[in-house]
């Protein structure tokens, strides 16, 4: 839970930074945004989730 939550705010700071920039714009944000929202409630959700825990505990150990 807790990585799913701080995974959260990453992406949505990133996201904010990204708009501010104007690196993406509103409306490809808001795709973006609606395609994670939607792909949460689908099947593959938990392989996502398994995809992103296992490279995060990955990363420490790379060198």
């Amino acid at each position: 839970m807790l990585l799913t939550v701080s995974a959260a705010v990453f992406f949505g700071a990133v996201l904010l930074v990204m708009l501010r920039q104007k690196a993406v714009p509103l409306g490809g944000a808001l795709v973006a945004a609606l395609f994670g929202f939607y792909l949460a409630s689908t099947g593959v959700a938990p392989a996502v989730n398994a995809a992103v825990v296992n490279l995060v505990r990955a990363l420490p150990g790379a060198h």
